[in-house]
């Protein structure tokens, strides 16, 4: 059904409306006037939709400051990765004597917490946690944003973490140990099959994780995953690089003999292999792994 609104041609305009119906069935505006009829170009109606705005995801997604639990963290890094969730999203640090002493942001909450408990047991005693549901940038900043405003307006002070130049709560990246090689290239003739090597490597070292790419690089999502557990979980460890053929030529499919694992990455814990990403994952969630590497 198209509309057209007619101007009668008269000292006294009227206007009246009726309706017609269009060959193409598209809405057009037509203007009736004595001398000649002006047609004015087709408009495409389409529904008007309202987009949420990302405060109303973050009110939804995080409590205030106030309302959110105080929970204490615990001493051991397992019961800490079962008792935080490893989300996206804010949260604030408290000493012991229940005072305020940083609001940060992070990819995961639980890795950043443990960092705190590490190196400031003092003043980590427990925490407030706000998962944010959409963890882009913009939505992860403005939650930060409202802790912080309420600590502000309820105290008239910033937290002593976040005042300006102060770098105790700052995460400094860790010194990334090399990758281990286990050839000195692939043109050089072995005079120890490749598979003696590896026996070796894994018998003489705690941990070794056979990943793609390097622990500074990992080069597949499941090697990404489990150089983070490791690295969350404090445990010092070797890793090799699978896809390296320079100089871990034909280490592939020598693993996967060697393991009677078809899959990498590969994690070897004194001697024995362990498992894959999938089944690290599955010990960190049940707070498993810490007791295996300290055995």
């Amino acid at each position: 059904m198209a509309t057209i609104i007619q101007l009668s041609p008269i000292h006294t305009p009227s206007l009246r409306i009726f309706s017609s119906h269009s060959s193409q069935n598209i809405p057009s505006l037509s203007f009736y006037l004595p001398a000649k009829a002006l047609t004015f170009p087709s408009i495409s109606l389409k529904p008007y939709t309202t987009a949420k705005p990302r405060a109303l995801v973050v009110t939804s997604a995080v409590k205030s400051l106030s309302e959110t639990e105080l929970v204490p963290v615990p001493a051991e890094a397992d019961e800490i990765a079962g008792k935080l969730p490893a989300d996206t999203g804010v949260y604030a640090v408290f000493d012991q004597n229940g005072e305020l002493q940083f609001v940060g942001l992070s990819r995961n909450i639980a890795a950043s917490v443990l960092t705190h408990r590490k190196s400031l047991p003092e003043l980590c005693y427990s925490v407030k946690v706000g998962v944010v549901d959409e963890p882009d940038r913009a939505v992860l900043t403005q939650a930060w944003k409202s802790w912080m405003e309420e600590h502000i307006k309820a105290t008239g002070k910033v937290p002593p973490g976040n005042e300006s130049g102060n770098a105790t709560w700052v995460r400094q990246p860790p010194r990334k140990k090399p990758d281990l090689r286990l050839t000195p290239g692939r043109h050089v003739q072995l005079t120890v099959p490749l598979e003696e090597l590896v026996d070796r490597l894994v018998k003489e070292n705690k941990v070794v994780a056979f990943i793609k790419g390097s622990r500074s690089a990992p080069l597949c999502g499941f090697s990404q995953r489990v150089v983070g557990i490791l690295e969350n979980q404090g445990v010092d460890y070797e890793s090799v690089d699978v896809l390296d053929e320079e100089y871990n030529s034909g280490l592939r499919e020598t693993l996967k003999k060697y393991s009677n694992w078809p899959t990498f990455p590969q994690i070897f814990v004194n001697g024995e292999l362990l498992g894959g990403c999938d089944i690290l994952t599955s010990m960190q969630e049940k707070g498993e792994l810490a007791g295996v590497f300290k055995k």
